[in-house]
C-alpha cells in the first residue's frame, strides 16, 4: 500500500459517516477505518448508476493483486470471519481477518488512478482503477477505535 500521509487534503473526511465512511473528526468524532477521496466517491456514483448498490472487499493479493474490489452488493461472499471496515458513499467496505490483523493500525484511503481495474473489479474498463492507500493511525486515534463487525451481517 502506498503512503498517504500527504495526502489527507485530498480525503473528503469533512461529511457524515453515511457519505464516505468518514467522522467528522472537526466535531471530535471517531476516525473512520475507512475514507475516500474525491475522484474515488466520483467513480463509486458512476458505478452505482450503472450496477446499482455496491460494495468492497480489500483483495490480500492472488489474481488481482492487492487492490480494492468493487462488486454488486451481494455479488461477493462474506464470511462470518470477514471484517466490515465502514461505508464508502453507503457500500458496505470488508477485509479478511488475517489481513485485518496486519493493518488495523491504518486508516484505508481509498483513492483512483489511471489504469485497468481488477479483472472481477467494476472498475475494470472504465480507464480508472481504485487504489488503496494508508496511513498510520495515531495512538490516540486507535484508542477511540471501536471494535470492527465481522460477518455479512455486520
Amino acid at each position: 500500500m502506498d503512503s498517504a500521509d500527504s495526502m489527507n487534503s485530498g480525503v473528503d473526511s469533512s461529511v457524515d459517516s453515511n457519505a464516505d465512511g468518514s467522522a467528522d473528526e472537526k466535531d471530535g468524532g471517531v476516525p473512520a477505518r475507512v475514507v475516500a477521496t474525491a475522484a474515488a466517491l466520483d467513480l463509486i456514483r458512476q458505478l452505482r448508476q450503472r450496477h446499482g448498490p455496491l460494495m468492497f472487499f480489500q483483495s490480500g493479493g492472488c489474481c488481482d493483486g492487492s487492490a480494492p474490489m468493487c462488486y454488486p452488493l451481494g455479488e461477493f461472499s462474506i464470511s462470518d470471519t470477514d471484517v466490515r471496515l465502514g461505508e464508502l458513499n453507503d457500500a458496505p467496505f470488508y477485509m479478511g481477518a488475517e489481513q485485518f490483523a496486519y493493518w488495523e493500525h491504518t486508516q484505508l484511503i481509498i483513492d483512483v488512478v489511471a489504469g485497468n481495474g481488477g479483472m472481477f473489479s467494476l472498475d475494470n474498463g472504465t480507464g480508472q482503477r481504485f487504489l488503496t492507500r494508508s496511513r498510520l493511525f495515531s495512538d490516540a486515534e486507535l484508542a477511540q477505535l471501536p471494535a470492527p463487525a465481522t460477518g455479512a451481517s455486520a
